[in-house]
């Protein structure tokens, strides 16, 4: 099965609509989990890990779960196939740099990924747009339950559930949302939000993850310790975080309106300029600018424009994604050149932002100030 023609189009992802979602673009649950008795997937030789995938596999692929699922091992993927994967957020930067004896299966909404032989045997993640981290944890307990009743993990007593990492040892659970947050940026606060968060405990990672930085002032949160609480109290305890930080992002934007609202006009004005002008943009540039773009359509700086539009360009608009348009091999500055023409056609249709008065956070459209 050809992995592009099973991904869902990136105008339907665009539109699918969750709690809060003006801000949390989507949550994830993933859990860690290895088989008892077999070397770590860093440490197997190649037929061990292919010996793996061939046990584990099949055991995904039967859930009701994952019934028509594409499933496939990462040495028949190609490199644009992995990126595009990377892109769409479906598997982590180090999963795509895995060859034969890794592989991956992925339920036909792309709501449920699995990852096999990536740091550990088992990477398991449950997908959700907007906040919801409690459903997203129900759904990958559910799946982790049934392969547990026919799988040997490897699990201690004292420590829980053995992990590659040690960060990882107990639950294995990792929970995570990822955050726009354009007006803690905007009102330089972000940072002082990112120490609090610190502070109790959960790390703040860029668009990417780990080690990368937050393009379209785009933020991951999510939790350190997995071991001496439940899989429950570290679900609870991060969607309390996260209900105050999107607090502090609302409260942000409509203080800026309220107190600096042609600080707000210019930068979304800009960025709506230079988007539908530009001959040229790189990929960076374009996620930090469709960032301004997005929040204009919150604030209602754009009158019947969807903010599906943004988030659809967000993915269509990285590098992978612009190659498989094209059949001949792209230099980075002739994708620069596509970018451009792009997004241009299309805001062609979509008006400059309207700048007059606000009187909230983007809960009422501005009247127009012709």
């Amino acid at each position: 099965m050809d992995i592009h023609e099973f991904l869902i189009p990136p105008a339907e992802s665009a539109r699918r609509r969750g709690p809060h979602d003006r801000i949390v673009m989507s949550s994830r649950v993933r859990l860690a989990r290895n088989l008892k008795g077999a070397a770590f997937p860093g440490w197997a030789k190649k037929p061990e890990r292919i010996k793996t995938l061939e046990t584990l596999r099949p055991a995904i692929q039967n859930l009701p779960e994952m019934a028509a699922a594409f499933s496939e091992s990462m040495d028949n993927l190609s490199s644009l196939d992995k990126q595009i994967l990377v892109e769409r957020h479906l598997i982590s930067r180090e999963h795509a740099a895995k060859s034969a004896g890794s592989g991956l299966v992925l339920n036909r909404d792309e709501s449920l990924c699995v990852m096999i032989n990536e740091e550990d045997h088992l990477r398991m993640q449950a997908l959700r747009p907007g906040l919801q981290t409690k459903q997203a944890w129900q759904a990958i307990d559910q799946i982790d339950s049934a392969l547990e009743k026919n799988l040997d993990y490897a699990f201690s007593p004292e420590l829980g559930y053995l992990t590659a990492c040690p960060t990882n040892l107990g639950t294995g659970i990792r929970v995570s949302a990822m955050l726009h947050l354009p007006g803690l940026v905007l009102a330089e606060q972000i940072n002082q939000i990112i120490q609090s968060v610190n502070k109790l405990g959960l790390a703040v990672r860029g668009l990417y993850g780990e080690g990368t930085e937050a393009l379209g002032n785009v933020f991951q949160v999510s939790n350190q310790m997995t071991l001496g609480e439940t899989e429950t109290a570290i679900v609870e305890r991060l969607e309390k975080v996260l209900l105050q930080i999107i607090e502090h992002e609302e409260n942000s934007r409509a203080t800026l309106l309220e107190k600096k609202p042609k600080m707000v006009y210019n930068h979304i004005g800009r960025a709506y300029g230079i988007l539908a002008n530009a001959h040229s943009v790189s990929s960076k540039e374009t996620m930090n600018l469709l960032s301004l773009l997005r929040l204009g359509i919150d604030l209602g700086l754009f009158p019947g424009v969807d903010r599906s539009l943004p988030d659809e360009l967000f993915i269509l608009t990285q590098p992978a994604h612009l190659q498989k348009l094209h059949s001949e091999k792209l230099s980075a500055e002739e994708r620069d050149l596509l970018r451009a023409d792009m997004v241009r056609e299309r805001l062609q249709n979509i008006s400059r932002p309207v700048t007059a008065s606000v009187g909230s956070a983007g809960n009422k459209p501005p009247k127009s100030a012709n």
